[in-house]
Formats: structure tokens, C-alpha cells, sequence
């Protein structure tokens, strides 16, 4: 591939506009901006800019426009489906110093902040007023909110309050000719027009470049009430799940994992998991007192009646912070096993959890590739993780077919290619199939309409 150079005449109006310091070009500086979280997938970039406020984005983005210059919006390059990782040549437009909290107001239950916040400092701020910011993604200490919008973002919360689409009442974005556009407002009830900011939400940067979020909150919950089960077999975790979400019981928090799993996060949080076990489930309810204990007894009594060998309730909020810490590491402790880890991103109906789980399992003996899965069951979503080593080409054939296999189960299921992480360059040749040709086609227009050149993180989501 002929890589274009990058354009003289940008370069010295993006210093002019920025300064030297915030405009990277050489290679060493240019590597940290050519990979996200996505195994296999890096590229590096004609040049890099650091932008610390709207005016500038909206500069850049016009000064990329008139000498049709892709840009790729970056924020802390967390992204596991390559949404990020830039194309040749491109100009990375970096977000993360649009880092302030610009208001906190308890009495509406909003927050403004830009685009480039850590997803914990919200929840954090939102703390110090009595409330909550919910979604809360594996990797929300080092996430920003901005990326959480680009790519919709879930967590081990979703199950009972939503995804990061939910607590958006607003956003500031830049078009790709680096027009500024407010999109929502802060009333609860808005039905006027088009929900324009629901478009960009999840768009992955094909759209527009997000720079300021208003955010929605909640009052903190009353009480919280942590479950760990464990199970000598691997589907009547899954299974469990399923039952409990049938006998409509909604809990804040239904994570799954299996022995390998448990395994490798055992040995890296020491957070006294039962290596021993098939499958475990971490089950986590929140609100009053009364529902708490009434949805602790049910579901204690589900997992038992599953088979569940133990279920231990948490003695206090610290072994119960302690045992969500170590599901959250399950992709950082899986990543020590092999030099290449491959986290998949599918989700089901969850009355196919189990056979799904299944499946799985199967595929990684077919293939013969190592898969550990874990994930959130109670809203279906599945992370089978893949350890392997890229440098061994026959085996990367292997678990390219693994994966196929993988994502085609869950479609026949009527399923998702994605729950959570989108669709980027990893999960773009499965979209049409998921979609359909009018639906693909539909997207398709939207994103010529907005991005007549194509210029907005070009090659994700579709070609």
C-alpha cells in the first residue's frame, strides 16, 4: 500500500493554530496512536494533533476538510473492535485534554463534562452530590466518556440500568467541514423532531467528532447485596441466569465465568475465587433494603437449585468491591496467558445462554484454540476470549474460523455481532449479514449525507 504523504501546507496550519508541542509527527511519537485495545490491528498515522478545547476540534476538523485529509477521533484508545486505530496517512485528533467536569446540578440530576473525562471521575463526582452515573465499562478507570458515546458503551450494570444511549440527554459534536452543532437539552420529555443525538451515539466517530456530554443521573441505591455461586459445570452457571431473569428478577449485576477464566483471574487478583469450579456466577442486587434481601434469598435459591456447589454472600462492601475488582480483570489477567488475546464480543436471547456457552466451548475444541469466556449473562452478552499467538500463522487460520463460527451461532440465535465494544474493523464483514442489504444500505447514505467525503474515521463499520 502507498502510504500519501501528509500534506505540508496542513501540518503548518495545524502548528500555527495549536503550537508545535500539541502537533506529533515523528515516528516514535506517532507509535502510542496506531492501536487501540484490538489484538492484531495497528497502523500508524500521518500526524497527530492534541486539541484542549471545542474552537480547536472544529478548526482542525475544517482545516482536514478543505485538503481532504482523513481524520480518526482518538480518546484514550481502550476500543476492542479497532474503531480507533487509524488509517494510513490520517491525522489522529486527539481528545483526552478536553478533560473538564464543566457542572454538577443535583437539582435537575445532570452533568456536563467534555468529551475527553475518565468514566470514573463521573461517577465519582456524581458521588460527592448523592447520586450515580450507571454505566460502568470493564475499563472505565481509564476509559473517556467521549469513546463511551462513540461506541455505545456497556458494562456490568447494563442488565438493570442500560447502556451509556440510556443517560444521554445531550452532545456537542463537530462535523466532518468542523461545523458545531448542539444536539438534545436537559429536559427529561423531548420529542421535538429527530432524536439527532441518538444518531451519533454508537456511530464510532464515522459522523461527527464529540466534544462536550450532558450527561443524565440517578440517586445512589439504598442498599447493595453481592452473591458469588459456584458451579461444578460450565452451562449451569448460564442456565442460572437465564432462570433468574425468567422468574423476573432484574439485578443490577449477572456476570459469568468459566474455569479458565476463574482460573487466570485468581492468580492475578487473589480475590479467593474457587479455582476448582466449572463456571461461577456474580450476582449483585441493588435498591431498598427489602428488595435487596427479598432478590439475595430468590436468587441464591435459583443457583442452588442449578446445582451451585456454594453461593457466598459478600460480609461487606469491601470483600463486595474486592470480588466486582476481579471480574473486571478478567481481560488483563487472560492477557497474561498467551502474547496475543482476542476478546469477542456476542450477545443472545437469554433463554439461549446456556446452549450458547455450549457452543463455545465446542468451537475452541474443533479449532483447537484455547477459549475462555466470560461476560454479562443477564443481558446476554458474551465475551469468549481467545489466547493465542499471531506470529503462528496456521493457528491464526484456526481461530479466524473459531470466530466465524462464533459469530454466525449467535445470528442463527437472533442474536448480535456486537453487544458492547462495536462494530469497527473487526466486526465489519459480519454487519450486512446481521442488518440486511436495505438496512446496510440505509446506514450507508446516512454516513455519505454527513460525510460526503468520507473523510470521518474511514473503513469502520463498512467500507
Amino acid at each position: 500500500m502507498i502510504v500519501p504523504a501528509f500534506p505540508e501546507s496542513l501540518l503548518r496550519a495545524l502548528q500555527d493554530l495549536l503550537g508545535s508541542d500539541q502537533v506529533l509527527t515523528e515516528p516514535i511519537d506517532l507509535v502510542p496512536y496506531g492501536f487501540d485495545g484490538t489484538a492484531t490491528l495497528k497502523e500508524r498515522p500521518g500526524a497527530v494533533v492534541l486539541a484542549t478545547k471545542t474552537e480547536q476540534v472544529s478548526e482542525v476538523m475544517r482545516l482536514a476538510h478543505e485538503a481532504a485529509v482523513p481524520v480518526v477521533a482518538r480518546g484514550s484508545g481502550t476500543g476492542l473492535s479497532g474503531g480507533s486505530v487509524p488509517v494510513p496517512g490520517c491525522l489522529v485528533l486527539g481528545l483526552n485534554q478536553l478533560d473538564r467536569i464543566l457542572e454538577v446540578d443535583p437539582h435537575n440530576l445532570t452533568m456536563l463534562v467534555e468529551t475527553g473525562v475518565i468514566t470514573q471521575r463521573i461517577d465519582e463526582a456524581a458521588g460527592a452530590h448523592g447520586l450515580f452515573y450507571p454505566p460502568d465499562p470493564g475499563s472505565m478507570k481509564i476509559a473517556t466518556i467521549g469513546g463511551n458515546v462513540a461506541e455505545n458503551s456497556g458494562g456490568l450494570r447494563g442488565l438493570k440500568y442500560g447502556v451509556t444511549r440510556d443517560y444521554i440527554m445531550g452532545i456537542e459534536v463537530v462535523l466532518a467541514d468542523g461545523e458545531v452543532v448542539w444536539l438534545g437539552n436537559q429536559c427529561v420529555k423531548d420529542v421535538a423532531g429527530y432524536s439527532m443525538k441518538d444518531l451519533f451515539i454508537g456511530s464510532e466517530g464515522t459522523l461527527g467528532v464529540i466534544t462536550k456530554v450532558l450527561l443524565k443521573l440517578l440517586p445512589r441505591p439504598e442498599a447493595r447485596r453481592t452473591l458469588l455461586a459456584t458451579f461444578p459445570q460450565l452451562d449451569q452457571g448460564a442456565q442460572t441466569v437465564s432462570d433468574i431473569i425468567a422468574a423476573k428478577i432484574i439485578p443490577c449485576t449477572l456476570e459469568f465465568l468459566d474455569q479458565t477464566t476463574i482460573r487466570c483471574v485468581e492468580d492475578f487478583s487473589h480475590a479467593g475465587l474457587p479455582v476448582d469450579a466449572g463456571s461461577l456466577v456474580l450476582m449483585e442486587t441493588d435498591g431498598a433494603e427489602s428488595v435487596v434481601e427479598r432478590e439475595g434469598a430468590e436468587m441464591m435459591a435459583l443457583a442452588k437449585a442449578n446445582g451451585a456447589t456454594d453461593v457466598r454472600v459478600a460480609a461487606d462492601a469491601e470483600e463486595a468491591a474486592r470480588l466486582a475488582a476481579a471480574r473486571r480483570s478478567a481481560f488483563s489477567a487472560l492477557a497474561r496467558v498467551k502474547p496475543t488475546t482476542i476478546l469477542e464480543d456476542v450477545t443472545v436471547p437469554r433463554t439461549h445462554l446456556a446452549e450458547m456457552v455450549r457452543f463455545i466451548a465446542e468451537v475452541g475444541k474443533r479449532h483447537r484454540v484455547q477459549i475462555a469466556t466470560f461476560g454479562h449473562l443477564g443481558d446476554g452478552n458474551l465475551h469468549p476470549t481467545i489466547l493465542t499467538d499471531e506470529r503462528d500463522h496456521e493457528e491464526m487460520e484456526r481461530v479466524e474460523a473459531a470466530i466465524e463460527d462464533i459469530v454466525h451461532k449467535a445470528l442463527s440465535l437472533k442474536g448480535t455481532i456486537t453487544g458492547e465494544h462495536g462494530v469497527g474493523l473487526a466486526k465489519k464483514p459480519f454487519l450486512r449479514q446481521q442488518l440486511g442489504d436495505a438496512s446496510f444500505a440505509l446506514m450507508k447514505r446516512i454516513k455519505s449525507t454527513l460525510d460526503p467525503q468520507g473523510l470521518l474515521n474511514p473503513g469502520k463499520i463498512f467500507d
